[in-house]
């Protein structure tokens, strides 16, 4: 995985073959630097919206953030984005085993069950296949950026960047893979 900026990806990473319907898959998660607010969803007959990643995100006419799950995707960029330290991860298989309230482990995670801040929340995909979990990144996740790029509003330092004003997200994708974007960004704090 590498953490990028705001013209490549924020964060990247390559879904371990055992993850269901997305396992192979490469994730890549895109977010403006110079907004940093919650995704709200649109809903249509209790679906998403259809090209709901091109919803409008209000007061924004369009998203500021997208997420992609691409099959068979090309091996990711070997340049990292000049705004934002490029750092590798390497992902390691754990058990999730979930508490007494059936919330998984609160960390930054590919599977497993999510650890919900608040109430679980699900989505139906334009589709009509209903949305899973695929990921969650952590409540006040920072990504480190260069020195002297510019601040991101509500940001918590002036040398970081985080995703959805830093509240916990979980990524719900469609395991249709109706399209590439089919992917819904849940925030919770």
């Amino acid at each position: 995985m590498f953490l990028r900026g705001a013209d490549g990806p924020v964060l990247q990473l390559d879904v371990p073959e055992d993850l269901g319907p997305f396992g192979g898959d490469h994730l890549l998660v895109f977010h403006c630097r110079a907004h940093n607010d919650a995704s709200e969803a649109e809903f249509a007959d209790d679906r998403l919206v259809p090209e709901y990643w091109d919803a409008p995100q209000l007061p924004y006419p369009r998203p500021f953030w997208r997420v992609l799950l691409q099959r068979q995707a090309m091996l990711p960029t070997v340049e990292p984005e000049p705004s934002i330290r490029a750092l590798p991860l390497t992902l390691q298989p754990f058990v999730d085993t979930p508490n007494s309230r059936g919330l998984g482990a609160q960390t930054f995670k590919v599977g497993g069950t999510p650890s919900w801040a608040q109430d679980p929340e699900y989505y139906t995909c334009a589709c009509g296949t209903d949305l899973e979990y695929l990921c969650q990144v952590p409540e006040g996740m920072e990504f480190e950026v260069h020195p002297g790029q510019p601040e991101q509003p509500y940001s918590v330092g002036a040398d970081t960047y985080g995703l959805f004003l830093g509240n916990e997200v979980y990524l719900l994708a469609c395991p249709s893979h109706c399209d590439p974007a089919a992917v819904w960004p849940v925030n919770q704090n």
